[in-house]
């Protein structure tokens, strides 16, 4: 069969236009088609924001219309483009080749992708384009455009040829860019991706003409999450809006972070170990008490388990991960004992999961050099749970949250100083995981929620002594201030496999950052080992022995 998208007079084949993950550097497996429901939006159109559709031009009392195939919900239903919003769901949000976004006329290297490099990792719509019931070849125009950024549809795959280039524009937006494409009789599903710039409200007006007859149609796309699709009118929008529902305004006490770098780091004030949260850079930061932040992590994090992340649960389920290299848009967890040099130090600084209360479980992990995930701390495992870190250290790790809603997790952060004095301090730091509940409103702290199986710290007794569990210690370099992230393999955002590394010297710049998967591809391997440390005993606050 030849299935083939044309454009200027030439084709390319359909196994041309199927982009994968495998294209680059990670390697990606099918996609699992989702459900996308019936989520109304005003005027009663509904959003789509996941499982496939395909625009299909179709002949109707002899005439070709332009129509949305949703089998988001495991059958097909056919929708009107200017009945439904697609809503491109924050975690679309990756790295653009730069072959892609030359081709688009665009110079931004992260955009908003449907069908991209990472469609085998999240949940969103899986659009593509059918030809076969149009009765003929079809012209597909982009005959009008509104929004905020740049729209394109772009195929990138090594089966086109070097006169062609990498990366085909098929059409879109920017000037320069081709506005329409050649849309086979017998393609049966084309796949190229999608992109957009920038978040916000898009309206795409295409045109298709198929033996000199037309139809037009408007498609309102809602990108990130700066809109709330349900509140958007589908099609050209000439239907006036509802005003949206006013958002409730955070407490004086309570600071929400839902983005950017944030170390949960163990500070010396007074001689004494206190943990608390370094929220911006090494140059530019806020010190907070850990009972006043709520840290939100945002739906863009919803990724789908990977194979070989058995403890996260089945493959391909939903899970929020925070990987370990900063991504725009959301939270970016590390740890820091930059304030104690190691010559100040007997030992390591230590910090202990002591409880978790919440919807799921979370852990915080990275992979060996051999690509093993290594799981310091875990609570769907049983805990307490305890990792160590050297003075003068700054590390990353990736975090996975199992389920939306409120989180609480106890930590104590202890260290023995130089001269044999034993400090500690114990916190509890609250999370909101996906966009169910409003981070605003949520109580920072220990909160007011009932619990009904917390996980007790350990008591007095005779395991002050006894050696803990074996727990995973990042090697820092021989500077006294390093920068440490370890990369999981396969993870979502990672790129090579074992543990990627960032050392920094005694400048104490942060790790690395960027969304870009090529940016940690050709780290060293980091230094990893397995180490086993004292958990001391601890009174609750910050104490002396």
């Amino acid at each position: 069969m030849r299935e083939a998208l044309t454009r200027g007079g030439r084709a390319f084949t359909a196994a041309a236009l199927t982009t994968t993950a495998a294209v680059l550097l990670c390697a990606a497996g099918l996609v699992v088609a989702g459900g996308s429901g019936d989520a109304r939006a005003a005027g009663g159109a509904v959003v789509l924001d996941e499982g496939e559709l395909d625009f299909t031009p179709r002949q109707v009392d002899g005439r070709p219309q332009l129509q949305i195939d949703d089998r988001g919900g495991g059958t097909t239903v056919v929708r009107e483009p200017s009945e439904v919003v697609l809503h491109v769901v924050p975690s679309a949000l990756q790295y653009t080749p730069d072959p892609v976004a030359t081709a688009l006329g665009s110079t931004n290297m992260d955009s908003w992708q449907l069908g991209g490099w990472e469609a085998a990792n999240i949940f969103a719509a899986e659009p593509g384009w059918k030809g076969t019931e149009a009765g003929g070849d079809t012209q597909v125009a982009l005959s009008g455009f509104e929004g905020p950024g740049v729209f394109g549809l772009a195929t990138y795959t090594r089966e086109i040829d070097s006169a062609n280039g990498p990366a085909i524009a098929h059409l879109g937006s920017a000037e320069g860019v081709p506005r329409s494409f050649t849309l086979a009789g017998d393609a049966e599903r084309l796949l190229p991706i999608w992109q957009f710039t920038a978040e916000g409200v898009y309206r795409l007006t295409f045109t298709v003409t198929t033996g000199g007859a037309t139809d037009t149609e408007t498609l309102a796309v809602v990108v990130g999450d700066d809109a709330d699709p349900s509140t958007v009118m589908p099609g050209d929008g000439t239907t006036s809006t509802p005003p949206a529902s006013p958002t409730p305004t955070p407490t004086a006490t309570t600071h929400v972070i839902s983005e950017g770098h944030v170390d949960m780091a163990a500070r010396k004030i007074d001689g004494e170990l206190e943990f608390q949260l370094k929220e911006g850079s090494e140059l530019d930061h806020t010190w907070h008490e850990p009972s006043g932040v709520v840290l939100h992590v945002r739906p863009a994090a919803k990724r789908r388990i990977p194979e070989g992340y058995d403890f996260l649960g089945t493959p391909g389920d939903a899970v929020w991960w925070l990987p370990l290299q900063q991504n725009a848009g959301i939270v970016w967890p590390g740890w820091n004992t930059g304030e104690f040099p190691r010559a100040e130090l007997d030992g390591k600084v230590s910090f202990r999961l002591d409880s978790v209360q919440g919807p799921g479980n979370i852990a915080m992990f990275y992979s060996d050099s051999t690509g093993t995930p290594v799981v310091p701390l875990n609570s769907g495992d049983g805990l307490p749970d305890t990792h160590t870190l050297a003075g003068g250290t700054h590390a990353h790790f990736d975090w996975a949250f199992s389920a939306e809603g409120v989180y609480r997790t106890t930590f104590t952060v202890s260290a023995t100083l130089a001269d044999g004095t034993r400090v500690a301090d114990t916190q509890t730091l609250a999370w909101v995981v996906g966009d169910g509940t409003d981070p605003s409103t949520v109580t920072p702290g220990a909160g007011d929620e009932p619990t009904a199986t917390p996980t007790t710290t350990p008591t007095a007794g005779a395991s002050e002594t006894a050696s803990a569990t074996p727990t995973a210690t990042a090697a820092a370099s021989a500077s006294e201030s390093t920068s440490v992230s370890a990369a999981a393999s396969g993870s979502p955002g990672a790129a090579a496999s074992g543990a990627a590394v960032s050392v920094e010297g005694s400048s104490g710049s942060l790790a690395s950052t960027g969304a870009q998967v090529s940016t940690v591809a050709g780290i060293a391997v980091a230094a990893l080992v397995m180490g086993g440390g004292a958990v001391f005993l601890v009174r609750r606050r910050r104490t002396t022995d």
